[in-house]
């Protein structure tokens, strides 16, 4: 990793703007998605295991809003997305995209001048790979699966022309079904009368074998509308934190949802915070499907993915060995390297502290150690605002591979690495049990007399350590070092020492 962003940096300061970034496979990716609702472009670079998006469009084509009436792709429909796939190929040749994958789902699998569509956009220069209903789901479980690699569940993938059901668990994904229930499908089956879309769902469900599924699973929810509806409860609950992945919601909440969007006024949808207006006309029926699944389905817990078909995409090409990275460490770690002053020197704190936390478990030692690589990401920020820094990192980053709990967890041990203390934002408050944000504030008092003795490189970490024992928290350093001892280290240990409970002592090593 220190190697890839040293190759980063001295391609930044040769001033190559349009270079790929230097990833462990050094391609930089994108991904064309032709959906039933939308026609998008993303572009990835970085790590291949989590690579962060340089670029993100999407034009609300429209593709699928006549295939209940006509069968086929309106012209008006056709325009915008062959106008959207010539800019996004230009923009892409502009980037120095290496690998560029273009697929089509269910609206160009359907309607009856889908090939047209394919046929027009080879004319601009774009191979369309036509996703089987099977692919498109197996992409979905597998781009969850990426994002939140201990998932055990069904995905529902919400589209505008189909639902793809998705079983996971132990890292693949196993049964697949299409239904044809996406979001611009369901007003005409939800108008042939009350209770006919649950009617419809369930006959659905029995021929494709999915009735008997076993019940109490968590659902994941992947897909526009579904993440609207989600966005829409974050608003209604005041969650603390405005990160939609990991969002978690019971299932009972699909049916007050129902109720909820079937007496809000529109003009009151559209002040809801990140909730697209183009998202809104979509959610009485998104609503109406979910509530049905939930019952249907007898669903656990509903949780939010952020990431899907596309990621999945990018998922299912990576080698094992890759696959099976931790996907918040891979992430962390490059962010880390890009902002630190010194390379590798979170990988040398984690070992230092270590020690101390013995009793912490496989989830709380992976936090730490994500806090332990995040751990010089502030020291370009005003000394007066570091801490302010930390949590911003921790809560608002583009992380996945950790739930809500774990955000704040790693927010408070920044917070307390960069001066905090045991003092405990608001915000954490509202989103973690007090002994999980306790654990976290030693994290951080344990990282900042780390950092203040070694001044950020390896050398003090690699000859001394940190000790404790019922009364007593010891720093031993060798004697060639003992002079790395002064006041500011002294008053590092006290504090972690009073917080621990023990007192504290210096000790030169035999």
């Amino acid at each position: 990793m220190a190697s890839m962003l040293s190759r980063l940096r001295a391609v930044r300061e040769r001033g190559e703007a349009n270079a790929p970034s230097p990833g462990l496979d050094g391609v930089r990716s994108a991904i064309i998605d032709i959906g039933s609702n939308s026609v998008r472009l993303v572009v990835y670079d970085g790590p291949q295991r989590i690579p962060f998006i340089l670029f993100n469009e999407k034009v609300m084509a429209g593709l699928g809003a006549s295939l209940g009436k006509t069968g086929a792709i309106e012209p008006a429909a056709m325009r915008r997305s062959l106008a959207a796939l010539a800019r996004y190929r230009h923009l892409c040749a502009e980037m120095g995209v290496d690998a560029l994958r273009c697929v089509a789902t269910a609206a160009v699998r359907d309607a009856s001048n889908g090939g047209e569509l394919i046929r027009r956009a080879a004319a601009i220069g774009l191979k369309v790979e036509l996703l089987s209903g099977a692919q498109e789901g197996a992409a979905s479980g597998y781009g969850v699966l990426s994002a939140i690699p201990g998932a055990d569940g069904i995905v529902g993938d919400l589209g505008g022309g189909s639902l793809e059901l998705v079983r996971i668990r132990d890292g693949e994904v196993h049964d697949v079904t299409s239904l044809p229930l996406g979001v611009l499908r369901l007003p005409e089956i939800r108008a042939k009368g009350k209770g006919a879309l649950e009617r419809h769902v369930r006959k659905l469900l029995k021929k494709a074998g999915w009735d008997a599924v076993q019940p109490d699973l968590p659902f994941y929810l992947v897909g526009g509308s579904w993440r609207a509806l989600a966005r829409l409860d974050m608003h209604l609950n005041q969650f603390a934190l405005p990160v939609m992945h990991h969002y978690e919601m019971l299932p009972a909440r699909a049916e007050h949802l129902v109720r909820v969007v079937s007496h809000m006024q529109r003009d009151t949808l559209k002040n809801v915070p990140s909730l697209t207006g183009t998202r809104i006309p979509t959610l009485p029926d998104a609503a109406a499907l979910l509530s049905v699944m939930v019952r249907q389905l007898q669903s656990s817990r509903l949780i939010v993915s952020a990431y899907g078909l596309r990621e999945g995409l990018l998922f299912e090409d990576l080698p094992p060995e890759v696959r099976a990275e931790d996907p918040l460490l891979a992430a962390v770690a490059a962010e880390g390297e890009a902002q630190g002053r010194f390379p590798g020197h979170g990988d040398m704190i984690e070992t230092w502290i270590a020690p101390l936390f013995l009793e912490d478990g496989a989830n709380w030692r992976r936090i730490r150690r994500a806090a332990c690589l995040l751990a010089d990401v502030g020291w370009r920020a005003n000394p007066d605002f570091r801490s302010e820094r930390g949590v911003e990192i921790a809560l608002h980053g583009n992380w996945v591979g950790i739930d809500v709990e774990g955000r704040a967890m790693l927010a408070q041990a920044l917070h307390s690495n960069f001066g905090g203390g045991l003092a405990v934002p608001d915000a954490l408050a509202r989103l973690a049990r007090p002994e999980a944000l306790r654990r976290a504030a030693l994290w951080g008092l344990a990282i900042r007399l780390g950092q203040r003795l070694s001044g950020g490189v390896e050398g003090p970490l690699i000859g001394g350590r940190l000790d404790a024992d019922d009364s007593m928290l010891t720093l031993t350093l060798p004697d060639s070092q003992a002079d790395l001892y002064g006041e500011a280290v002294e008053r590092r240990l006290k504090a972690l020492a009073q917080a621990c409970g023990l007192k504290h002592r210096f000790a030169i090593a035999d």
